[in-house]
C-alpha cells in the first residue's frame, strides 16, 4: 500500500476523531422515555418472561416449520451413514471426500466406509503454510499496517478452505483410506493446533519481511523458507501422524466377499477406487450484489491452499439457473457438494433450515429483514459451511426441499441429515459444485473466460 496510502488512513482516523467530538450522545430523557413506552406494552412483558429464562432461538422456534419441511424426497440418494467432523472446522474436505464416498459405497458394495480426512488435513496444513509464506514474501514492500498485510497476518491459516483447493490437494496427494490414516487428536479437535500453527507462520512472517527490507537474495529466502517449511512438516507429522506412502486396502463388501489390493499409493488409489476426473467439476455461486453480474466469472485474490495448484473461480449464476442445475446432478445420481450460511434460521437438533424456523420477527416486533445483497454487502451472511446435497422434492416441476448430508455425527437432525426449504436455499446458499456437462454452452463459455479478481475480503472468498 506504501507511505502515501498510509498517510491518507492517518489523515482519515483523524478526521473520524473530529467527527466523534461532534457525534449526538444518548441522552437520559432518551432512555426514560423508551422505558415507559416498554412498561405500557403487556406483549413486552410476557414475552421477556420466556426469553429470559429460555434464551431467543428457544422461544422463537416455530414448528410449523417441521410439518412444512417433512423428511421426504421425491430424489433421494443412498448415501450411507454420516460423518462427525467434530471440533474441528474440516467441513468442506468432508463434503467433498462424502460426494466420493457415495460413489464408492455403491461401485464397491461397501458399507460405513470412510475416507481419510486426517490424510487431507495433513497435506492442506503443509500447502497453506507454503502459501502464507509467498503471499508474506509478495507483499514484503508493504507497510504492516495495508490492509492486504493485515488481512494475511490475521488468520495465516485456518481448517476452512474453498472447493477448488481441496481439488488441488486431492491432484497432489491423492486419498486413501480412513483405516490407512486415521483420525488424532488434534485433527477432530484442531484448536491448539492452528494457535501453534499460526503463532510459527506469524514469527516467520517477521523473518521474512526482514530478510527482503534487508535485500537478502532470492536464494537465501527460499533456503530460511526451506528451513520453515521443514518445521511445519515435523510439527504435522508430530500433531498429525504420518501420511502413508503406500498402503493395502483390505474390507468386505455387502455380500461378506473379502476383497485386498495392496501396495497402493494415495494417487492410484484413487484414479482406481474414486475414479473421478475433478476437472470435470466447476463452482457455481448465487452473489446477487451490484459488483457480481450474472452469468460472469469471478476468481478472489490471495485465496488458495496450494501453490502452483487449481485457481478458485467461481460463475455466478441467477438462484433459477443454480437451482436448476442442481437438480440436474441430483436427477442424474450424483450428490453435490455446497456451500451456505448454516448459522441461519436453523435448527440444529432437529435439522430444519427454514426462513420460518424461528419468529424473531414477531418475538421482539423488530424487523430483521435484509435481501440477500444486503446480507452480503453489509457482513450479515456469507458462507460459512459446506455440505453436501442428496435429495430434492419436485412437485409440479418446481423443487419444495432439499436433503442435506451434514458432518455433525448422527445426534443431529434426522440421523445427521438435514432438511433445507427451497425458500432457505434461495437466500441463505451460495455454492454448488457442478459437472460441466450440466452447464449450458453460454455458462460454459462464461465460466472458462478471464474471470473478475475479488478483493481478499470479499464474502465470496469466504471459506467454509
Amino acid at each position: 500500500m506504501g507511505i502515501v496510502s498510509a498517510r491518507g488512513e492517518e489523515h482519515s482516523l483523524g478526521l473520524a476523531v473530529e467527527r466523534m467530538k461532534n457525534m449526538p450522545e444518548i441522552t437520559q430523557e432518551m432512555t426514560a422515555e423508551f422505558a415507559k413506552t416498554y412498561a405500557a406494552n403487556d406483549k413486552h412483558q410476557v414475552v421477556a418472561h420466556s426469553v429470559i429464562k429460555n434464551g431467543i432461538t428457544a422461544s422463537g422456534e416455530n414448528i410449523a416449520s417441521h410439518v412444512e419441511n417433512a423428511p421426504v424426497f421425491s430424489i433421494d440418494l443412498a448415501t450411507g451413514a454420516v460423518a462427525n467432523q467434530k471440533q474441528s472446522g474440516r467441513c468442506w474436505m468432508f463434503a467433498a471426500l462424502n460426494t466420493f464416498r457415495h460413489k464408492m459405497l455403491n461401485s464397491f458394495k461397501l458399507k460405513d466406509f470412510e475416507l481419510s480426512q486426517n490424510y487431507t488435513f495433513f497435506w492442506d496444513k503443509y500447502e497453506k503454510a507454503n502459501y502464507f509464506y509467498e503471499n508474506i514474501l509478495a507483499t514484503a514492500d508493504q507497510d504492516l499496517t495495508s490492509r492486504e498485510v493485515a488481512f494475511l497476518l490475521q488468520m495465516p491459516q485456518q481448517d476452512g478452505g474453498q472447493w477448488d483447493m481441496i481439488v488441488s490437494i486431492f491432484q497432489k496427494y491423492g486419498v486413501v483410506p480412513k483405516a490407512a490414516m486415521p483420525e488424532s487428536t488434534n485433527s477432530s479437535n484442531s484448536r491448539d493446533l492452528n494457535n501453534y500453527l499460526n503463532k510459527k507462520l506469524r514469527k516467520d512472517a517477521v523473518t521474512l519481511r526482514e530478510m527482503v527490507a534487508a535485500g537478502k537474495s532470492d536464494a537465501d529466502i527460499q533456503s530460511a523458507k526451506k528451513a520453515m517449511l521443514e518445521e511445519i512438516y515435523n510439527f504435522l507429522r508430530i500433531s498429525l501422524g504420518t501420511p502413508p506412502e503406500t498402503f493395502d486396502f483390505e474390507y468386505r463388501d455387502e455380500d461378506k466377499n473379502y476383497h485386498i489390493d495392496q501396495n497402493l499409493t494415495p494417487q492410484t488409489f484413487f484414479e482406481k477406487y474414486v475414479g473421478v476426473n475433478l476437472d470435470d467439476y466447476v463452482s457455481i455461486i448465487n452473489a446477487p450484489t451490484a459488483d457480481k453480474p450474472y452469468d460472469k466469472s469471478y476468481t478472489v485474490s490471495m485465496l488458495g491452499n496450494v501453490v502452483g495448484g487449481k485457481q478458485v473461480k467461481y460463475l455466478n449464476v441467477d438462484m433459477d439457473s443454480f437451482k436448476k442445475l442442481a437438480i440436474a446432478q441430483l436427477e442424474s445420481g450424483e450428490s453435490i457438494w455446497f456451500g451456505c450460511d448454516v448459522g441461519q434460521s436453523s435448527t440444529r437438533d432437529s435439522g430444519i433450515m427454514a426462513m420460518d424456523a424461528f419468529d424473531i420477527n414477531g418475538l421482539f416486533d423488530i424487523d430483521f429483514t435484509m435481501t440477500k445483497a444486503e446480507r452480503l454487502d453489509y457482513g450479515e451472511s456469507l458462507m460459512t459451511h459446506a455440505m453436501v446435497l442428496t435429495g430434492v422434492d419436485v412437485v409440479d416441476g418446481q423443487s419444495t426441499k432439499w436433503k442435506v448430508e451434514n458432518s455433525w455425527g448422527d445426534k443431529v437432525g434426522e440421523k445427521g441429515f438435514f432438511v433445507m426449504s427451497d425458500a432457505w436455499m434461495d437466500e441463505y446458499t451460495y455454492q454448488i459444485v457442478i459437472r460441466k456437462e450440466f452447464l449450458s454452452p453460454e455458462q460454459l463459455a462464461a465460466f472458462e473466460a478471464e474471470p473478475k479478481v475479488l478483493a481478499p475480503w470479499d464474502p465470496m472468498g469466504a471459506l467454509a
